[in-house]
């Protein structure tokens, strides 16, 4: 892919820009340094621009602060030339909870872009929900969202525009054009941008109703975003859908777990006639998912391994097909990111390279539809269904040949290599803007973070586009002025009775005590593990400091970070100044006052070459049990661990960072290596 502005007619072609993965799979090339390279992005990074953003000037400092500990309103806005600060940060963002674990991958990268998922990825049901939660922001609302567009053609409230429309379908339908009409229709969207809002004004999504069209109260009650499903409000943009996104899944699995439980409160006793044992335990579908195992006790059945024999091997097949299932999600919301990102480019990423791809490939297609009649393309597509219906033999035989003259042929026919070929996800896009920031030694400030509630407060809207639509100055006011009555609204008192969940008062006494003694428990065993430290024992150093101290300053960086090693405390700092960039750690306490920068003084306990860094993975600072425990019962946030793996194969754990996402996005940004996400 050229970085210029100019596609060349190989950036264009929907062809592979290597197939080494096919005639020279094992090839590998490791480059040291940013400056190097090894990919589209690194060198998209690294290329000059025009217009410059503030991580993007040039400067003699070692290293510049754009903000890490000032105010959202303090950063300097552009931090990259032509994207607000809010939109970078939502990208840090999810980001931060998409990746997990990456690994160094030396061979030809697809598409000329690293950091693509790896085949074997590790599964865990944390990664399974981020990846559900990302597949709801990008796709699902995505569908809603060109759902509720077809909505509003089809209801006749914008009359000029569905009138328009439906004379252009009726005309191409008279003469047999219809299919040259979309197609074209389709090459204006990709090729003339400003033809999407003139076709499709954008409203937001929360304010149209699916049934008529018009608009509606959003579910929040409240206007408060306008790319949300439900209108919440947000302190950032991007938060109100990203919340949506954990809801959706937590809903998800509430509602599963309250189907395992058999709870069915149309069989409940009427509210006066409530036994005191009724009132005085706990919702089960809130306390645990072994309730499951409760319904069948009470109706008669075991539901252990022993008396169940199917039990064990259902459980077993569906954990086995969670991976792929998971790598399925990943690579729909992968694909969904790539044409968002073709369509609408993210500088430094080419504006019209893949839209011109694109239209290159429509173009023919438009060409042909003009010659090709309707009895033709019924005949060809049936055609096609009978020899991949019948033709099994032929098929099988050929993909033979294939898998042994050319091994791996598939991997070089992915659309990520053809035609989406040098267009990124939203992973990789952000990895582009962290190295940008690392190539010109400004490393991006993290996302502000917000203790307080979003506001209720209105956002604005554009009136002419909304009266469009049929509304009055009046409907529109209160569509999206706040009603607190309207979140709680469902479609019925039975939705109302399965969707409550209550402890009952004597419930709620219950777990007030249990959750006062699993506290006193865990601030014990948080003591002991002072003790066990002391004497020696390496799991309980790494779990001290875990828990860090409300009191405690968090904020640190951009050169050095907060964590312990060995459970001792210090300081994990980054030196790009010296002959060999590394990364390296120190207890010296002085670095709280004066920091590392520009000091000769600083006796590192261990130090790594940044070139050498092969692995990078996160860790939790306890155990999920552990964690859920500790929230549940401190309320308290946990620091989590980084570990660091060189090419020899050591490991430094660092553990008790409070910004291991920042530093972590630093390491994988800094340095020349290629990356792979686990």
């Amino acid at each position: 892919m050229s970085t210029n502005s100019q596609p060349t007619l190989a950036d264009i072609l929907p062809v592979p820009d290597t197939v080494d993965p096919v005639t020279n799979p094992n090839k590998k090339v490791s480059s040291p340094s940013l400056a190097d390279k090894p990919t589209a992005s690194h060198a998209l990074a690294t290329a000059e621009h025009e217009e410059k953003g503030a991580a993007q000037q040039s400067h003699e400092a070692e290293v510049v602060d754009l903000g890490w500990r000032a105010a959202k309103q303090e950063v300097p806005e552009p931090l990259v030339e032509k994207m607000p600060n809010d939109e970078l940060w939502v990208l840090i963002r999810r980001f931060n909870k998409q990746m997990y674990h990456v690994k160094e991958y030396p061979y030809a990268v697809p598409g000329n872009l690293d950091l693509q998922i790896a085949d074997e990825e590790e599964f865990s049901p944390d990664k399974l929900r981020s990846n559900v939660e990302r597949l709801y922001m990008t796709v699902i609302v995505g569908i809603l969202g060109l759902v509720k567009h077809i909505v509003r053609l089809r209801s006749w409230r914008e009359t000029r525009r569905t009138a328009l429309f439906c004379t252009a379908y009726y005309i191409a339908w008279i003469f047999d054009l219809l299919t040259p009409a979309f197609l074209t229709l389709l090459v204006t969207l990709i090729l003339y941008p400003p033809a999407r809002q003139i076709c499709f004004p954008p409203v937001p999504i929360a304010l149209v109703d699916t049934n008529s069209g018009g608009i509606q109260k959003p579910k929040a009650g409240v206007l408060g975003s306008h790319d949300s499903a439900t209108g919440a409000p947000e302190n950032h943009k991007g938060e109100a859908v990203e919340q949506e996104a954990s809801n959706f899944v937590n809903s998800m699995a509430a509602v599963a777990l309250s189907s395992a439980t058999g709870k069915h409160p149309q069989n409940d006793p009427p509210p006066d006639d409530k036994t005191s044992v009724q009132d005085s335990v706990p919702d089960p579908t809130t306390v645990a998912i072994s309730a499951a195992n409760a319904r069948g006790k009470v109706s008669g059945a075991d539901p252990s391994a022993k008396h169940d024999k199917t039990k064990v091997p259902m459980e077993t097949a569906m954990w086995t097909k969670m991976r792929p299932a998971m790598h399925g999600i990943a690579d729909v919301s992968d694909t969904w990111e790539r044409f968002a990102n073709a369509l609408s480019p993210t500088p430094p990423f080419p504006r019209d390279t893949a839209r011109l791809r694109f239209a290159a490939l429509l173009v023919p297609l438009l060409g042909v539809s003009l010659v090709v009649t309707s009895y033709m393309f019924v005949k060809g597509t049936t055609f096609g269904f009978g020899f991949a219906f019948f033709g099994d033999p032929i098929i099988q035989r050929g993909l033979v040949w294939l898998n042994r003259t050319y091994p791996n042929w598939q991997k070089v026919l992915e659309l990520r290599n053809t035609v989406l070929k040098g267009v990124p996800t939203n992973a990789q896009l952000t990895i582009t803007l962290l190295r940008i920031g690392e190539a010109n030694k400004s490393p991006l400030p993290p996302p502000p973070r917000s203790t307080e509630a979003p506001p209720e407060e209105p956002t604005e809207v554009d009136e002419e586009q909304l009266q469009a639509m049929g509304a009055s100055p009046g409907d529109i006011q209160q569509a999206i002025e706040r009603d607190p009555n309207v979140p709680h609204e469902t479609g019925g008192t039975d939705i109302q009775q399965s969707k409550d969940t209550g402890h009952g008062k004597k419930g709620s006494k219950l777990l007030g005590f249990f959750k006062g003694t699993t506290k006193a428990s865990v601030e014990t065993a948080l003591g002991a593990d002072k003790v066990r430290a002391s004497a020696g024992s390496q799991a309980a150093k790494n779990r001290l400091g875990a828990i860090p101290n409300p009191r405690d300053n968090p904020l640190s960086g951009p050169v050095d970070f907060k964590c312990r090693y060995k459970g001792k405390k210090g300081w994990t700092y980054i030196s790009t100044k010296a002959t060999i960039p590394c990364v390296s750690f120190t207890v010296d306490h002085t670095v709280e006052k004066i920091g590392t920068r520009d000091r000769d003084d600083l006796h590192p306990v261990w130090s790594v070459p940044i070139a050498d860094i092969k692995e990078l993975k996160k860790v939790g600072g306890f155990g999920w049990k552990a964690k859920l425990v500790v929230g549940w019962a401190l309320e308290r946030e946990v620091a989590d661990g980084l570990e660091i793996i060189d090419r020899e194969g050591q490991t430094w754990a660092l553990t008790a960072m409070p910004l291991r996402e920042e530093l972590f996005n630093r390491l994988v940004a800094i340095g020349g290596q290629k990356w792979e996400a686990w």
